[in-house]
């Protein structure tokens, strides 16, 4: 399950990966920018460059979409063809898959590394988690260890600077046997852990400054935000951005506290010799998420409470630089999302494309004279081409052969769908309006196949409710490539006919396309081409059916009597598929198991037109 989960979400995860670093750089850039201003503003940089490992742009692009008031058109691959087919019925539709290109030895390794990859990320994660887990739990039991101080000269302290936390949950102050630095443990109800040896080392001025301190941490809520960090640096561990930030957030939240226990009133030195005497009787909490007095860099921490006693106020340059860094973090990925909204079902609309203006979908009459024609044919035509002669035309088509065209897939790339959709026949007639010449003047082929195969799609979402979404899955697949001795395939002339009978197949100007959608059907596995031929050609494929084979003829073939009319092998004496096609056409058929797109039907119904 979770390397399925992986291969859905890896792409998507790989863009979300280069944005937030992406957005980390910016962060750092920025901080840079801003070093004489207050370290308050750093840290919320920081941290809001943290929070965006969480948040990914998609999350706000899809929340920009739910309030679209548009939608985009439907992305389609390129390549309308006109055609007309005469088979046996098992022949449904001639379904065009375009061209996968062959992936490279190193990719083709990568691939074979995904699956590994989820479960290098878990032991990292748990990894991670447990180190964080047992330190959290020794520094719970020597809070449940400390006794509840409720006098003393830290009491007294503690309740002359209560103000600083008056609207917070009431801090405690518990006093440990042990040598671990005074810290703030807890998110919800902050205790604060007083070391019991400390207090003979600080003079009551000392030991105030050491207090405030710790309560502005709590003002601050630094545990909860150094929590949400830490977060994400067990989610991406393997990112060195990631722990980069965390050390920024450390030091920023630091120095905030320290301009903030200064404005208070402290004196630098007096402030300053406290927190070296706690460097020097103390150690340092072993949680980013306790918060104490000795993080960051201590060198420069005294340099800065020393000699920088203002904070430089932002300008108004300042001040429009972040506002546009915001704006292109988080509103135009959200405008984004308003102005342009990927559709991932085909009843989304199309948008500026054209739509059929008549279509008349009817059940295909039940008797035939025994040989079962099914054409499709698509023409988009502009003004003075044949006018008036734009449409789709079907005979005899189920939809599951519709949508094989729509879509441009291959027969083992469907899936989902019911049996009515591969046995119910329909004619269809869609026609345009007199000024579809006018919205597709000026386009050139390539655009009107586009088009055309947009208003299919469309016409199916409309007459069929149909609706479908696309996945990538692990398939046993066929490489189609030029075999040693070379192709033999004869160079043909423009889009031409093709006809395909049991264990035959003879072309005249088909391009490769359709050779591989014939010989995944037959195959039942899809096949890729990496032959890189690009023109039509003509040839004849006879071989003769494996059991296998014939059994998917058998059950795509309406009515079931014309099977056992027919012969189940060529006349001649002929080999395998496999065989034929390398002694035949000079194409070899190479097993792989290859990462594929497939299409998944969610919903369809028979049409009432």
């Amino acid at each position: 399950m979770l390397s399925g989960m992986w291969h859905a979400a890896a792409p998507a995860f790989a863009d979300h990966l280069w944005q937030s670093t992406m957005v980390a750089g910016v962060a750092g850039l920025l901080t840079f920018v801003l070093r004489t201003n207050s370290a308050r503003l750093r840290y919320s940089i920081w941290f809001a460059a943290s929070l965006k490992f969480l948040v990914p742009f998609s999350l706000l692009i899809s929340l920009g979409g739910a309030f679209s008031w548009r939608t985009a058109p439907s992305s389609a691959s390129p390549g309308i063809y006109s055609m007309e087919v005469l088979s046996q019925p098992f022949t449904k539709s001639l379904p065009l898959a375009a061209p996968l290109r062959a992936p490279s030895t190193t990719s083709a390794i990568l691939v074979r590394l995904l699956p590994l990859l989820p479960w290098v990320w878990l032991a990292g994660f748990l990894v991670v988690l447990s180190v964080w887990m047992v330190r959290w739990f020794r520094v719970s039991a020597m809070i449940r260890q400390a006794t509840l101080l409720s006098e003393g000269r830290e009491f007294t302290a503690l309740g002359r600077l209560g103000h600083l936390t008056r609207s917070l949950p009431p801090l405690t102050l518990r006093l440990s046997g042990s040598s671990l630095e005074p810290g703030v443990f807890g998110i919800f109800r902050p205790a604060l852990l007083w070391p019991r040896s400390i207090s003979n080392h600080l003079e009551d001025d000392h030991l105030e400054a050491v207090i405030a301190h710790e309560l502005v941490h709590v003002r601050r809520r630094d545990n909860l935000a150094a929590a949400l960090h830490m977060l994400v640096e067990a989610i991406f561990w393997f990112h060195p951005f990631v722990w980069w930030i965390g050390l920024r957030l450390i030091d920023e939240r630091e120095r905030a506290c320290d301009e903030a226990v200064l404005e208070l009133g402290s004196r630098p030195r007096t402030y300053a010799e406290s927190i070296l005497k706690v460097c020097e009787f103390c150690l340092s909490s072993p949680l980013t998420c306790v918060s104490g007095v000795t993080g960051a860099d201590l060198k420069k921490r005294m340099v800065h409470i020393m000699t920088d006693h203002v904070v430089r106020k932002l300008n108004l340059s300042r001040k429009l630089l972040l506002w546009a860094c915001a704006c292109l973090v988080i509103v135009l990925p959200i405008a984004y999302g308003l102005l342009a909204v990927t559709p991932s079902r085909a009843e989304s609309s199309v948008g500026s494309v054209p739509k059929f203006a008549s279509v008349t979908i009817k059940p295909h009459p039940a008797g035939n004279d025994g040989l079962a024609t099914t054409k499709m044919m698509m023409k988009i035509v502009g003004i003075g081409e044949e006018k008036d002669n734009s449409g789709f035309m079907a005979t005899n088509v189920s939809l599951h052969a519709l949508i094989q065209n729509a879509y441009r897939v291959q027969e083992t790339q469907l899936t989902g769908e019911p049996e009515w959709m591969k046995t119910d026949r329909y004619d269809i007639n869609a026609t345009v309006d007199a000024s579809f010449a006018d919205q597709v003047r000026g386009l050139n082929e390539k655009q009107r196949e586009l088009i055309g195969q947009q208003m299919l799609q469309q016409l199916l979402a409309d007459y069929f409710k149909l609706s479908l979404h696309q996945e990538s899955r692990d398939l046993p697949a066929y490489e189609l490539v030029a075999a040693e001795g070379g192709v033999k395939l004869q160079n043909g002339g423009k889009l031409g006919m093709i006809t395909m009978n049991i264990g035959e197949i003879s072309a005249k100007g088909a391009p490769m396309q359709i050779l591989v959608a014939q010989l995944s059907r037959r195959l039942g596995r899809t096949v890729m081409d990496k032959t890189g031929l690009t023109g039509n050609y003509d040839f004849t494929l006879r071989w003769t059916p494996d059991a296998e084979e014939l059994g998917r003829v058998r059950a795509a073939m309406s009515p079931q009597k014309l099977v056992d009319d027919q012969p189940t092998t060529p006349t001649d004496s002929a080999p395998p598929l496999i065989t034929a096609v390398q002694e035949q056409l000079g194409l070899k058929l190479q097993p792989q198991v290859e990462r594929v797109p497939v299409i998944v039907v969610d919903h369809a119904e028979q049409p009432t037109n």
